[in-house]
């Protein structure tokens, strides 16, 4: 075997290498005990992946509460507004004993019955990341404006009007306190 030829010169350095392993493997001192963390340190890196942990969940719920509570307030206005809108045609109606009073009454009933489904499904979409307190109050339009559509189907020319007052004043109510918790645009 030639010592300048490639394979012998890489076959005598590999087996050099490994010889001298050996020995350093051999001299070496092993080191008694168990392996542990430094406790102050565990606690520390603990207590700061917590506390990222709850930030970061806490960010993404308070994203979600903020889309629910815009998802829900953006639309009311303008989905409640066209039963009002209605509900006032069907009342000028009504007090002018004008001949299109009963397609007026059905549609002002149908029109707040249909602001209260889409509503009631808005906040149904978003019921675990609404403020309860917004989405009761939501559910009190709902139950107002369900309310008063019963109330306006009720009328006839020459039935009595304080029930129908009463469920427009609570519709009103309801409306004007959804708006004043909704965020202002």
């Amino acid at each position: 075997m030639k010592l300048l030829d490639p394979r012998g010169f890489g076959m005598v350095c590999a087996t050099g290498a490994i010889a001298i392993g050996l020995v350093v493997a051999g001299c070496a001192n092993r080191v008694e005990g168990e392996p542990s963390p430094n406790a102050s340190d565990l606690a520390a890196y603990k207590t700061e992946a917590a506390s990222s942990s709850a930030a970061a969940t806490s960010s993404r719920r308070a994203a979600a509460e903020a889309k629910a509570i815009s998802d829900n307030c953006g639309p009311f206005p303008t989905t409640t507004g066209a039963g009002v809108s209605k509900y006032n045609e069907f009342v000028d109606a009504h007090d002018a004993n004008a001949p299109d009073y009963g397609a007026k009454r059905d549609a002002a009933a149908s029109t707040l019955e249909d602001a209260a489904n889409t509503v009631e499904r808005g906040v149904s979409a978003v019921t675990d990341t609404l403020p309860p307190d917004l989405a009761a109050k939501f559910t009190e339009y709902v139950n107002a404006a369900r309310a008063l559509a019963d109330e306006t189907r009720k009328m006839t020319y020459t039935a009595p009007v304080s029930a129908l007052n009463d469920a427009s004043r609570r519709v009103n109510d309801a409306r004007n306190v959804v708006r004043d918790s909704c965020p202002k645009r």
